[in-house]
Order: C-alpha cells, then structure tokens, then sequence
C-alpha cells in the first residue's frame, strides 16, 4: 500500500502535542506487549503453528521497542498506566478465553480485532507523524499485515466449525473498540488524527477480513457494525 508523504505543520516538541503523545505513544507500546504476550500464549494452544506464531511475537517485541523510541525521540514518557487500563478489558477477555480453551475468540480478540485498530490507527496516523515516528510506523504498519493475514487463514481453514464462536466473540468484543476509540478520540485528534477517518479504516479492514474468512456480505455489514452506535 503506498503511503502518503507527510504534510505535517504539527509543532511536535509544543505541551500540548507532548502530553497528548504521552498517551497515544504509551497505547501503541502496550499494544505491542499484548499482542507479544497473546501469540506466545497461543503458540502454546496451536502447536502445528507454534513456529509461525513465536515469529509474529518475536516481531511485535521489536515493534513496541521501535515505538519505545519514537517516544524517546520527542523526549516523551509514556503513560503505560494509562494504556494498561486502557487495554484491560480485551485483556482480560483474552485471557478468560485461552484459559477456557477458546481458541476462535483468542485468535478474534488479537489476529482480528487488535490487529486491525493497530492497522487503522497506523495508517491514519503516518501522514501526520514526525519523520523518525513516520519511518518507523511505515515498517510496522507492513507487518501487522501478515498477522492480520495469519488470523484470517486460520481462521477460514476452520470457519465451519469456528462461525457460531467468532460471532458471540464479535458480539463480546467489537463494542469495546468503539470505547476504546471514544475514550482516545481527543488525544489522536491533537496528533492529525480524526475519528471519523479511524472508524472508516477500521470498518473497511475489519469488514475485509471477515469476508476473507467466508462471512457473506451481509453477515459483514452485521458483524462489523456491531456496537458502532456507542460512537
């Protein structure tokens, strides 16, 4: 996908950016570290994939240390309490669904769900980006890719099976995106990034991968529509 070239006239070493990034760099590490955690945890539930998942949490520890110093390069602390809240509850989701043996929501919650508000939010954020964060997001960005890629195969090889647990999942799951994008929606807009563009690019990924895995046109429209009102 070809990537626009920034335009930025954004003051990125002003408080107000500053303290906004705080958070906004703090979620993108977190992110990192969940998804790092998740596929190890799943590494562990699907040993015919082990190797494939050990590579894509070997390449989400070296993503979150690339944001880490996106960070540093403004000379901004990230607000890891923050992002570990903000994170909590697809968290702990994920947890009660791996320590209950289901895989299907575990693979929904990280390879589905986490990988396209990371895919989304990237892609809206690296036209606004400072140069060294831009680098990095563009490299980033490539990658979450093939882990959204992962998620969708394994998914689709077992849709029969998994459909009936993929849709209580989403039902579980996709509402609290749409608060997590709520709950951040200032913060991103100081740093060039609008809600709008981020449900619209999430919607159309989500939408995308759903489809990929063999939902019909209108389950898509259902399913990934589901808990949008709240925004």
């Amino acid at each position: 996908m070809q990537q626009l070239e920034t335009t930025s006239t954004f003051d990125y070493q002003s408080e107000h950016y500053k303290d906004a990034y705080s958070r906004i760099n703090a979620i993108v590490i977190e992110g990192e570290q969940e998804a790092y955690d998740n596929y190890r945890k799943l590494a562990e539930s699907l040993p015919d994939s082990k190797d494939d998942l050990l590579r894509l949490a070997k390449m989400e520890s070296r993503h979150m240390k690339g944001f880490q110093a996106c960070g540093k390069n403004l000379s901004v602390t990230p607000d890891m309490a923050f992002a570990a809240k903000f994170f909590s509850q697809l968290h702990e989701n994920f947890q009660r669904a791996w320590g209950e043996g289901k895989i299907v929501t575990c693979l929904l919650i990280q390879s589905l769900i986490i990988e396209t508000f990371a895919i989304s939010a990237y892609n809206i954020y690296i036209p606004v980006a400072d140069d060294f964060a831009r680098k990095i997001t563009e490299g980033v960005v490539k990658d979450e890719y093939s882990h959204l890629n992962f998620g969708e195969e394994w998914l689709k090889a077992n849709f029969e099976s998994a459909k009936a647990e993929l849709q209580e999942a989403n039902r579980q799951n996709l509402p609290i995106i749409w608060a997590m994008l709520n709950q951040v929606a200032d913060d991103a807009r100081v740093l060039g990034m609008e809600k709008d563009a981020l449900v619209e690019d999430f919607m159309i990924t989500y939408g995308e991968a759903l489809a990929n895995i063999g939902f019909s046109s209108r389950d898509v429209m259902r399913l990934s529509a589901q808990g949008l009102a709240a925004i």
